[in-house]
């Protein structure tokens, strides 16, 4: 059994991003539909009150385990349904109006903390975003979700899709498989850097080492409120922020600042510099004088070079000028209504990501505090850490694959190779001349021969992935990667798992 191309979905499920798109092209698209992976519920809709911190009222659901739990609030309501939740730009409307409601994230521990609540936005996803119907639904979807998730969750979702979606056929995919493929790769480790965590993931030859897989609490969030921070001795940026006739308080300045930084790096103003790295020298160029003599310009030439030092001469300053403007690397961006000046401190902006003892003692009011264990673990230390516990044979497949993905590298470019300069120490007996010793680490990419991709960074690699695994997936009539109506009518939500190597 196969489907149309224009009838496939692709729905992304991220920590704290969802992404969808209809239909397959030749050209594979970036996804049509973006939502915040969150849903709201009004506090006085419900007289029982709503229970927070990270507790689900659903007994039955498990929490993801705590070394992979994000900070993002989870509020759970008992007798709350499904169309009780608000969604996307339903809950961007009320909360403009209505600053009293419950904000959760259910995927936000890299599991499903709440399924009424994920069903909310995956129905809101197909439905009305979609714009799908229930009744004739003839979509496929290829879901793409976290790794690592347990054979329980992967049957009720299933559940969730056939029996309340309606679907034609579903299938599920791991989103750091689907990373790897979209850098035409099988092999490598992905490093996958979200809000307030970062998930590193080794794949060997198409499949995820589960146990080497780890996290680390750093994220854009550090890296937010590390600029933020920074920018306070900025007198430009303050004067124009929070001025002497009407200053804020303390909450709103920084409020205020992290909407500054979050512009400024979604702007693409922010580059990562390589550990180590130095500026290259210009070549000024070298006149060939018996090519000028051959050819009888010997007097054009001194006229010429006559011109050129009295116009050095006229416009010396201008140039020094010229020279420190550019060694300063300012810029000006409109904020507010207000023209603003950043320097060079704004190249700051991923420090922490390899660093994160530069967080200590900064204030993160947008969220719940750390603890020092996890801040201690940098991208490099938590990539090495990883690594090191993947088979040996393995490893110099896994290095020759470093592929850095995530929101931040949609606009912020460079931090592969970044991370790649900071890595080398972690392989091991580097001078070893044997044949499973790893000698480099080399950095992917999204492929160039994707058009659609090619401004985006690494940022939609789990969507492109899911996209060319659909493309295969759905195509394939004697293909058993996916689960049909019939599939499901006879197994129910256990013949999920036949289709799902890594469960079996």
């Amino acid at each position: 059994m196969s489907f149309r191309d224009s009838t496939v979905i692709i729905i992304e499920t991220g920590r704290t991003v969802v992404r969808a798109g209809l239909g397959l092209h030749d050209l594979l698209k970036t996804p049509t539909v973006e939502i915040s992976a969150r849903v709201g519920l009004r506090k006085n809709a419900f007289t029982n009150g709503v229970e927070a911190n990270g507790k689900s009222n659903n007994s039955d659901d498990p929490l993801a385990s705590t070394s992979r739990a994000s900070s993002l609030p989870q509020n759970g309501q008992r007798n709350a349904a499904v169309k009780d939740y608000l969604v996307g730009a339903q809950l961007d409307e009320a909360l403009s109006t209505d600053p009293d409601i419950a904000i959760s994230w259910p995927f936000a521990d890299g599991d499903v903390r709440d399924w009424t609540q994920a069903e909310a936005i995956w129905k809101y996803v197909l439905f009305n975003q979609l714009q799908r119907r229930r009744v004739q639904n003839e979509s496929p979807v290829l879901l793409s979700l976290p790794s690592g998730l347990s054979r329980d969750t992967h049957e009720r979702i299933c559940q969730i899709f056939f029996e309340r979606f309606n679907v034609a056929g579903l299938a599920i995919l791991e989103r750091p498989v689907g990373q790897m493929y979209a850098a035409n790769s099988l092999s490598g480790v992905v490093v996958d850097i979200g809000h307030d965590k970062t998930d590193i993931t080794p794949i060997y030859d198409g499949f995820i080492v589960h146990s080497a897989r780890t996290s680390t609490s750093v994220g854009t969030r550090d890296c937010l409120n590390y600029l933020a921070n920074l920018l306070r001795s900025n007198q430009s940026v303050m004067s124009a922020i929070s001025p002497a006739e009407s200053p804020l308080d303390p909450a709103a300045i920084h409020s205020t600042l992290l909407e500054l930084v979050s512009q400024v790096w979604k702007d693409g103003h922010v580059k990562v510099p390589s550990d180590g790295e130095t500026a290259v020298v210009e070549d000024e160029g070298v006149t060939d004088i018996a090519a000028v003599i051959v050819a009888g310009k010997e007097r054009a030439l001194i006229e010429s070079g006559m011109k050129k030092r009295a116009t050095a001469k006229a416009s010396a300053a201008e140039q020094a000028r010229a020279r420190e403007i550019e060694a300063l690397d300012l810029i000006t961006v409109q904020f507010r209504d207000h023209s603003v000046t950043l320097g060079k401190e704004r190249h700051r902006f991923c420090e922490p990501l390899f660093d994160p003892s530069l967080m200590r003692g900064i204030p993160i009011h947008d969220s719940l505090p750390k603890t020092v264990a996890e801040m201690s673990l940098s991208l490099q230390e938590a990539v090495g850490l990883s690594v090191a516990q993947t088979e040996v044979d393995q490893r110099q497949y896994i290095w020759g694959g470093l592929f850095v993905t995530g929101d931040l590298t949609r606009h912020v470019k460079g931090i592969g190779i970044a991370l790649q300069s900071r890595i080398a120490p972690f392989i091991a007996n580097s001078e070893l001349q044997t044949d499973v010793q790893a000698r480099a680490v080399r950095v992917l990419n999204v492929p160039e021969y994707f058009p659609e991709y090619r401004d985006t960074g690494n940022g939609f690699a789990a969507f492109l992935g899911a996209s060319i695994t659909a493309k295969i997936t759905f195509n394939d009539p004697m293909g058993k990667n996916f689960v049909s109506k019939a599939d499901y009518t006879s197994k129910g939500p256990r013949s999920v798992i036949e289709m799902a190597p890594a469960l079996l």
